[in-house]
């Protein structure tokens, strides 16, 4: 009898371990308000520049060009010079401004719809993060397309999905949230523009931090590094299909970017293993690529609208996400 008493209690115990760290990981809200963190913008030192800015002219600037003027014939007809366009300017497929530039285009590569937005920015400071609910913490979603209205977000991708793991570097506008290691590539975006893959092994979050990190992510694998594919066909995400949906992001240059989401898992789309998303970015002329949370997560939102076709199980449909990549002003 005390046998079957043992088994019993063991049993229970068992179960109620087991169903905690499931409420744990999936259901439980552990939650650090992001408001009441202040968004670390001293690495941007020195004033964003403009992209459209010119030297304003001076007094010696006109009297010069008066001086220079040449007769004027009354005969011929002036030349009506075109207007400037209005800025900002945005269609369905592009934006401008004085600092932000988005260019969209859609790709059918490998039997799916793949969706590539060229950004180039005067200042990383307008590539930004958001949390779901502007809060920290895990089990705490919204739609990838929530957030980015929430922060008036210009374009955005979902992120890493931080918020189902427990370690993994959370750097985020300039401040870090966790940093305990997993053992994994990080993609820190730097201050200055560019991109670069470190292991959470080899430094410490904080010293990412003092080196210029404004974000980093970590999912992984990275895709590209210095030019050369670092994948290969057998790669994939833990248990995942070969082919799925994805996200991606690249560097072409400082300040040079590609976001990139693939539609998947549906008759239109098969989807992308990580080999042919890396042979695809490569082609984009992207320098260093990285791997984001893909699946159900993978959307793109631009111009107040979801772009693409994410799904949600066998249902065309966003899944809601920890977090968001975003332009902004």
């Amino acid at each position: 009898m005390k046998k079957h008493i043992w088994t019993i209690c063991f049993s229970a115990v068992l179960f109620a371990y087991t169903l905690y760290v499931a409420l744990d990981t999936f259901v439980i809200r552990r939650v650090y308000d992001a408001n009441a963190v202040k968004v670390n913008t001293s690495m941007f030192a020195t004033p964003l520049p403009s992209a459209t800015s010119t030297a304003v002219p001076t007094e010696t600037d006109y009297q010069a060009e008066e001086t220079a003027l040449p007769d004027v014939n009354t005969d011929v007809p002036t030349a009506t010079a075109e207007p400037t366009p209005v800025l900002p300017y945005q269609d369905e497929d592009s934006y401008i401004d004085e600092n932000i530039t988005i260019e969209l285009s859609t790709y059918e590569e490998y039997g799916t719809a793949i969706y590539v937005a060229d950004v180039r920015l005067s200042s990383a400071e307008y590539l930004k993060t958001a949390f779901a609910q502007n809060k920290y913490g895990r089990n705490i979603t919204e739609f990838t397309s929530e957030i980015a209205r929430t922060n008036e977000a210009i374009l955005a991708v979902n992120g890493d999905y931080y918020g189902v793991q427990k370690k993994g570097f959370v750097i985020r506008n300039g401040v870090v949230y966790r940093d305990s290691a997993r053992g994994e590539d990080v993609l820190c975006i730097y201050a200055d523009g560019t991109f670069g893959i470190v292991s959470d092994n080899e430094r410490t979050a904080d010293e990412l931090v003092e080196s210029g990190v404004w974000q980093a992510f970590t999912f992984g694998p990275a895709l590209i590094k210095e030019g050369a594919v670092t994948v290969d066909e057998n790669d994939e995400v833990d248990m995942a299909l070969a082919s799925n949906p994805r996200t991606a992001l690249g560097m072409i240059e400082p300040n040079h970017f590609v976001f990139v989401v693939s539609d998947g898992r549906t008759e239109e789309s098969k989807g992308l293993s990580l080999y042919e998303l890396a042979e695809f970015m490569k082609g984009l002329g992207v320098k260093t690529a990285y791997n984001l949370d893909g699946g159900g997560s993978s959307t793109m939102y631009f111009g107040g609208r979801v772009i693409n076709k994410p799904t949600s199980g066998k249902t065309i449909k966003e899944r809601k996400v920890s977090d968001i990549v975003y332009i902004g002003a």
